[in-house]
């Protein structure tokens, strides 16, 4: 069993880490902003959060859950809590293998002329490292424009 509730100072330590340990991006990791699952122990389980941009754009982001705890439903738990207070425009960035996975939340992907200029920045680099890297999968900018949820 966990539950979800916003992140607190001590879960600043939890929450970089997680970050770190999920190979995802740690840019722009404000605790404040951050939803986090936790343990029956009170212990940081996942996290994720909506991130603001320069540009005025929004981003589901940080999205993780520790090893332990993954295939039981925790970060689609955080993602439905994160979403049920945003309205409008809202992207995320995410590998190519886990866009069916976000569009079960509505987001679909876009093509690089309707990303705002942050995640144009994201595309343009991403396609460079796969390039570097010569892996299989890519990266995949998704979108998702709704109300709020009730």
């Amino acid at each position: 069993m966990f539950s979800i509730r916003s992140a607190r100072l001590s879960d600043d330590g939890p929450i970089q880490k997680l970050i770190r340990q999920s190979h995802i991006n740690p840019t722009g990791l404000d605790w404040r902003r951050f939803l986090v699952a936790v343990d029956q122990k009170d212990q940081v389980i996942g996290c994720g959060q909506i991130k603001p941009h320069q540009d005025g754009s929004k981003e589901l982001a940080s999205i993780a859950v520790v090893a332990e705890w993954r295939h039981q439903r925790v970060a689609s738990a955080i993602i439905q809590q994160l979403l049920r207070s945003e309205a409008g425009e809202l992207l995320l960035v995410c590998r190519s293998s886990l866009g069916s996975f976000y569009e079960q939340f509505g987001f679909h992907a876009i093509e690089q002329d309707s990303m705002p200029p942050y995640f144009k920045r994201i595309n343009r680099l991403a396609r460079w490292v796969k390039r570097l890297e010569k892996k299989g999968e890519g990266f995949l900018v998704m979108r998702k424009v709704s109300g709020i949820q009730e």
